[in-house]
């Protein structure tokens, strides 16, 4: 089984998000979802259902209002119940109200410099820094998009759009404001298992 809990010891994504200025609560919180949303890809929905609780429980009491990631376990707890034939109701309420503040997180999340393949991006993206910034931010603001499409769609057939399963291709390596967005609105179960 996969480490969840962000340790102090021998655990190089701590020393790196730490030095980044994430907690563990942060780093603590992804694990938890990734771990709940494999669980649920898996077909084990008792298990997603307590790694997506207590990720649920841990935003609540550590993430502000606004933090995005509040509405990121509400949404998959309620694919649980719906996966298991239960209503959700109050769980995609509570996950679309914290959604609602989607834009201004994406506007003010902060973004690190990247690694670049080669000296000329390097040099590009140093020079047109506001650009690349403006650039991640509009890519970052279309996926919060679809995620507030999927959350106004919970509840019905299908979800319009993939989640998790993007997740895995598009997880930044950067421990940052884009990173947290990006969790908030990608760890999300994609569909309910057939």
């Amino acid at each position: 089984m996969p480490l969840i809990w962000a340790s102090r010891r021998g655990d190089p994504d701590w020393d790196l998000a730490r030095n980044s200025g994430w907690t563990r609560a942060d780093l603590t919180w992804e694990r938890l979802m990734e771990a709940g949303n494999e669980a649920f890809c898996a077909g084990h929905m008792a298990r997603a259902g307590r790694l997506f609780f207590y990720a649920d429980a841990l935003a609540r009491g550590r993430f502000d209002a606004a933090d995005l990631r509040r509405a990121t376990a509400p949404a998959a707890r309620a694919m649980v119940r719906l996966a298991r034939g239960r209503d959700a109701g109050a769980l995609i309420a509570l996950a679309r109200q914290s959604w609602h503040s989607a834009p201004a997180a994406v506007a003010d999340m902060e973004i690190r410099p990247r690694i670049r393949s080669s000296l000329f991006h390097l040099r590009m993206e140093a020079k047109h820094r506001g650009q690349y910034h403006d650039n991640l931010r509009l890519r970052l603001g279309r996926i919060a998009e679809e995620t507030g499409e999927t959350l106004a769609a919970m509840g019905g057939e299908r979800t319009p759009h993939r989640h998790f399963s993007r997740w895995r291709g598009e997880k930044p390596p950067v421990f940052d404001g884009t990173r947290k967005v990006l969790a908030a609105a990608l760890l999300i179960p994609d569909a309910l298992p057939r």
